[in-house]
């Protein structure tokens, strides 16, 4: 079936799609978990597609980009509908499940949402207010045509217009409250997912079906979750809780109109003994709870709990936004009851800490208290891999030369691996399979990988006046046509004033110039362009062609020291008798490097080098581990051999 979608997708079949879509069909058969390691260019969509609507049991995609969702759906699925819709015994019917806030509100449009003291919110003025009628008209079209109402399908809009047409879980009346229940867009999206026999899905709704036990997804017999690297990622920010004191003010509030006694006056209170305990602690992350936080928290916690048991059982009062008012109210004080109880609670299985909020253009950000899980591998084993079939997949699942490193963080136990051939036939054993279907891609002579051995160490004040010449000095070879990758904002910005200033004749962007589409779009243009920017670009660009044949990346991206999380986990790490800075360290940033040196070959025809300007790649101990991380390029330290060659490409 394959090989019929494939021709009438008018593709080519390669020989690592074919191996990955039969590894996929004999996972699902056997109910093994497989990870499996495809290159960019492999063709991975139609290699997991193709064997799980084949499948006799339901199964769910999970990605970890709205962009990925979106080429399934829009493009990738209805094709191999199309070119297998004749196949006998093939039940071809698939939907799409997202987050409720990615689906515009009827009650919201058609009557509004009460303020915190309960009268409605009225239309914002100018420019804005009629960004929002027009999002509320094609709303009501979409109701009125059968669409899906999700905010993709939506006229251009920002994230704060779209707030005046959605809602999050916890304002939502539910189906058999809303008085527009039966038009729900994010109920009619279930309605076909429960008639779908492919579910496509992201990692967040996942975490939250699988292992926070709140069901968004009819029940399924397997997942194949692409992008498999982002997924610890993923189910950690979804795991993760805030508060902040302005939470619990607002909870309090909304709660004056609700409550008849003095309940929602003792929240405000406990509000004010936050703010003091925060006001006298230090940001950073708590090893223990000190004293003050922890009696401030038990406050808000107990007068949370109270406030909630004061609502009244059945509206007191009609009249305009009651109901969505006090699901509304009720919801945000038992948001801060589970926050406030999770965090005076502080489990060794948690990592608490303060940041220390800045400033945010004109506005300022408050300082905000964070808990979020030391780890997830837990979860995931008990929660998802005991129940369900799981397939694995990215281009970027073998960190350091094999999938220990993956397989470990998502709940899988190295020894369990069956083609080592261990013995997993104890109880509790989750047998797992890995294997690489390769790359249609010729590293070794399509790419060139330059470690600048000869540059300083990197500093912590930002890149050196070495590693600017030598940006500079790349980059003219290369006439442009650069893509450079930054551990900091501040540093991206750094040579990209450097550039311009010595290389006037070339157009250098800087991310935060423009919006990403935007500046994606300008730099894939014009050859002549260089693009540098942090994080974002790393991971989410695909810019084939001569527009890329140099991607930057100043500094291997370990973790910051500071970073609260990290240093728990690798602190945990080291405690259980593991090397913490390779489990959690290195491997983060060898995914990193990995993903940021796989934006350079896109395409067959694709040549260019990856420039690392940081020497610890070629001196330092763990240096092999990153290397074997990245495609297996070829490699040189030689400065001038990499001017000439990327020269060589700038002529054509």
């Amino acid at each position: 079936m394959l090989s019929a979608a494939v021709a009438a997708l008018g593709g080519q079949e390669r020989a690592g799609q074919v191996q990955m879509a039969e590894a996929v069909s004999r996972a699902l058969e056997s109910e093994e978990h497989l990870l499996v390691q495809a290159g960019t260019g492999t063709g991975k969509s139609l290699g997991y597609l193709v064997p799980s609507l084949v499948h006799d049991g339901r199964v769910v995609v999970a990605t970890a980009t709205l962009a990925l969702q979106h080429q399934l759906v829009e493009r990738d699925l209805p094709r191999l509908v199309e070119a297998v819709k004749d196949q006998p015994g093939v039940d071809t019917s698939y939907a799409v499940l997202k987050g409720r806030s990615n689906y515009a509100c009827l009650h919201r449009i058609r009557e509004g949402v009460p303020d915190d003291q309960g009268a409605l919110v009225q239309m914002p003025e100018g420019s804005m207010g009629q960004k929002v009628l027009e999002l509320r008209a094609w709303a009501e079209e979409e109701a009125e045509q059968g669409g899906s109402g999700e905010r993709d399908a939506a006229p251009r809009h920002t994230d704060r217009e779209w707030r005046q047409v959605s809602v999050g879980h916890r304002d939502c009346l539910g189906a058999s409250k809303c008085p527009f229940g039966q038009e729900c867009f994010v109920e009619l999206a279930r309605e076909k997912a429960q008639r779908s026999h492919l579910i496509v899905t992201n990692h967040s709704l996942l975490a939250i079906d699988a292992i926070e036990g709140v069901p968004m997804i009819p029940d399924y017999d397997a997942v194949v979750i692409d992008e498999a690297h982002e997924l610890t990622a993923r189910v950690t920010q979804a795991a993760t809780d805030e508060l902040a004191v302005g939470d619990v003010e607002r909870a309090a509030r909304r709660s004056q109109r609700w409550v008849d006694g003095s309940e929602a006056d003792d929240l405000a209170d406990a509000a004010g003994a936050l703010r003091d305990a925060i006001d006298a602690s230090t940001p950073g992350r708590f090893e223990q709870l000190p004293q003050q936080l922890g009696d401030a928290l038990e406050l808000v916690r107990d007068a949370a709990r109270t406030c909630l048991s004061a609502y009244p059982r059945e509206q007191k009062e009609a009249g305009e936004g009651g109901d969505a008012g006090r699901a509304q109210a009720r919801g945000s004080v038992q948001e801060v009851f589970t926050t406030a109880e999770r965090m005076a609670g502080l489990s060794e299985h948690d990592v608490l800490w303060l940041n220390e909020g800045g400033q945010a253009g004109a506005s300022r950000i408050p300082p905000r208290l964070h808990v979020a899980p030391l780890q997830v591998w837990g979860p995931m084993r008990d929660k998802l891999l005991s129940e369900k079939t799981v397939v694995f997949t990215s281009a970027t699942l073998m960190l350091g030369g094999d999938f220990n490193n993956v397989a470990t963080g998502v709940g899988l136990k190295p020894s369990e691996r069956v083609d080592v051939g261990s013995d997993v036939t104890g109880s509790g054993a989750l047998p797992w399979r890995g294997i690489d279907v390769g790359s249609p891609f010729d590293y070794g002579q399509q790419a060139i990988l330059y470690v600048a051995r000869h540059l300083p160490p990197p500093g912590r004040d930002g890149l050196a006046q070495a590693q600017l010449d030598e940006i500079v000095d790349l980059v003219d070879a290369a006439d442009g046509r650069t893509l450079g990758l930054f551990s900091s904002r501040r540093a991206a910005e750094a040579a990209a004033e450097a550039v311009r200033e010595r290389l006037p004749h070339l157009t250098t962007l800087a991310q935060g110039d423009a919006q990403l589409p935007e500046l994606a779009k300008q730099f894939v243009s014009d050859p002549h362009t260089c693009l540098f920017g942090t994080l974002t670009l790393w991971q989410g660009l695909d810019v084939p062609g001569e527009t890329c044949q140099l991607v930057l990346i100043d500094r291997i991206p370990f973790p910051r020291p500071d970073d609260p999380l990290m240093s728990a986990r690798q602190r945990a790490a080291d405690k259980a008798g593991g090397n913490g800075f390779m489990q959690v360290a290195a491997t983060h940033a060898a995914l990193l490097m990995a993903q940021g040196a796989g934006r350079l070959i896109r395409t067959t025809s694709d040549r260019g080098v990856v420039a690392v300007l940081d020497p610890r790649l070629a001196t330092a101990r763990y240096g092999g581990f990153l290397k074997a991380s990245l495609p297996p390029m070829w490699t040189t330290t030689d400065p001038a051999v990499v001017r000439k060659a990327l020269a060589r490409l700038a002529a054509g």
